[in-house]
Parts: C-alpha cells; structure tokens; sequence
C-alpha cells in the first residue's frame, strides 16, 4: 500500500494513526485494538468489517494522528440544527431507525450535543419524528413537508427559532450518527473566520477510484483560497494526461455538513433554482450560481460513513453493537 495513503489514514473511532501489517494485510489501531482490512490494494476503513486484536500485544510508540477536525477555538454562539424528513424514498422512515436501541436522529442529536454549540435543534416535516426526540430530552420543531432541499428546511426552522444574525448554524443531516462533534466545531470556526463566506463545508481527499467514479460520491474543486468553484457527481478536476500526482492535485469529496450566516439562510429560500442545482441534485450550487461564496474546510481524515441505504444501516447497526459494552463472561 502507497505509503502516502496510510499518512492520512486513522482510525474511524479514535482517529489516531494506524501501523500497517504487510503480512497479515491489515491496518492495525493500537487504541482501540482494531483490524482493518485491505482487499485490492485498498483499506476498509468500516468497523463492522474489521475484527478485534484484543489478544494480541500492541507496540509501544505507536504514534497518534492529528483528529479528523481538531481545532482550538470555536465561537461564542452557534446552533446546530439536523433536518430530518420521514418520506426518505431509498430508505423509508429513516430518521427512526433502531440503531441499537436509539432511533438515528436520536443517535445524530446524541454526537451534536458534544459540540460546543449552545443549542442543537432537529427539524422534521413530521409530528412522530417531533414526539420521539423529545421524548430522549432533545429541541424539535415542525416544519413544512414541501421543502426542496435540507437548507430550506433548516431556514425555516431558524426563523423560528429566532437565530441571531450573529450566531452561526451548522446543519447536520440527520442520517449521520456517527458525525464529529469536532467537525462541527471546525466547520463553525472556518465560517467565523472567513466574513465574506456565506457558507462553509467540509471536504477530504479521495484515494480509491470507485468513488472517483461513483455519482452518489460528491466531488468539489477549490480555488486557492478554499472556496468552492464547482461540485458535481462527475469527476472533477478531470485528469485528462494522468498527471494528478505529479501536480499535486488530490480530487476532494464533498461531506455533506453546511454552516451558514443566519442573514444567508433567510434569503436562500427566495433564490430561484438554477439549472444546475436541477442536474445535479445538488442544493449548494444555488448558492454558488447566485454569488454566493462556500468555503470549504479540509479534514485530515476521511469523513465517518452516513446511511443512505438498507445495507449501510446494517453496517451502522453492526457497528454500534461492537461499541456496546461486553456481558460479563461466565
């Protein structure tokens, strides 16, 4: 395996630095005693795919990695806010899957409570969505179900909120359960940071060629200030004469977590729809073809997977039951 690729690799839980097994093919966290395994030259960074190393010894001088979002400051206000649509079309009834004994936009709310934010909110076009999260102690309120896209509906619901000018919000989808609370907190700093961004999104490099090709995998161009040019489901930049190494030009993919200004958020909905965002799917290209600027935080390492279909919510499942604690051996 390219030695450039474990650089940027870490543990999806812990996020410290992984040591690469070549006889056993596998990428080992001494942290957390995980094994990842690697088929085809490529690691799968999925815990439901890797198996324990309790039994083994672990190194000493494993050095950690930088965390997927680490930042040390964040500002004095911010709110996140996770829209959740009960008439998911891929995967019905989403948001209140069982995910070892929590709904998911339980699961979701359980991550944002550990950022430093001052309120998290989810908004939903449904009334049994609004009764469970409640329900688990948590802010919701109703939303109209005929909105085009998450944004909207998190505008409408922070004019309900009364969101002050001054506040950042950051929307978290509510089908990623395993969000960093860190990368919020990073995504809220990079728009405070930058006053003439009306938003901010995250994007990491992609290192495997299926997901260049994968239209469900969004990809991003960045001019050299970290502002979004351009996303689309196609691959771009294209590398027409195989140079990507040597220039040094990694292709990103978009992670689909926004930040905005609370003023930019109150006039998105009365942006007409370009053509654009209708091809591509893709709601952040309004704001782009209407001047708006997005700039983009870079994570260090790969964003944790969401759940868009049956067979990631499996994985999901999978994945919380290795977290659960262990009953005691007889």
């Amino acid at each position: 395996m390219d030695n450039r690729l474990l650089e940027i690799l870490a543990c999806p839980i812990c996020k410290n630095g992984l040591r690469h097994d070549r006889q056993a093919l596998e990428l080992i966290c001494d942290h957390d005693h995980l094994a990842f395994p690697i088929r085809d030259g490529m690691p799968v960074m999925l815990v439901a795919e890797a198996r324990s190393t309790d039994a083994e010894p672990a190194p000493s001088g494993s050095p950690p990695s930088e965390s997927a979002a680490g930042t040390s400051a964040t500002p004095d206000e911010g709110a996140a806010e996770t829209p959740a649509r009960l008439g998911s079309t891929r995967l019905p009834r989403k948001p209140l899957a069982d995910i070892a004994g929590r709904p998911m936009v339980v699961r979701v709310v359980d991550q944002c409570v550990q950022a430093k934010v001052h309120r998290v909110v989810v908004a939903s076009d449904a009334d049994e969505v609004i009764g469970v999260v409640k329900q688990h102690g948590y802010e919701a309120v109703l939303t109209r179900a005929d909105h085009a896209s998450g944004t909207d509906r998190i505008a409408e619901a922070s004019a309900q909120l009364g969101i002050p000018d001054e506040d950042i919000v950051v929307n978290v989808q509510g089908d990623e359960p395993l969000i960093e609370p860190a990368l919020i907190e990073a995504l809220a700093c990079k728009l405070a940071d930058t006053p003439d961004a009306a938003m901010a999104t995250a994007a990491h490099p992609i290192v495997d060629s299926q997901s260049m090709s994968n239209p469900h995998v969004v990809k991003v161009v960045l001019n050299y200030r970290d502002e979004a040019i351009y996303f689309s489901r196609c691959a771009i930049p294209f590398d027409r004469d195989h140079r990507r190494n040597a220039c040094g030009q990694a292709m990103l993919r978009h992670v689909g977590i926004y930040a905005y200004r609370p003023p930019f958020l109150r006039r998105f909905p009365e942006l007409s729809s370009p053509p654009l965002e209708q091809l591509e799917a893709l709601e952040q290209l309004r704001a782009l073809w209407h001047g708006y600027r997005i700039v983009v935080y870079s994570m260090q390492a790969f964003a944790a997977p969401g759940v868009d279909s049956a067979e990631d919510l499996e994985r999901m499942r999978a994945h919380f039951r290795l977290l659960l604690p262990k009953p005691p051996s007889n």
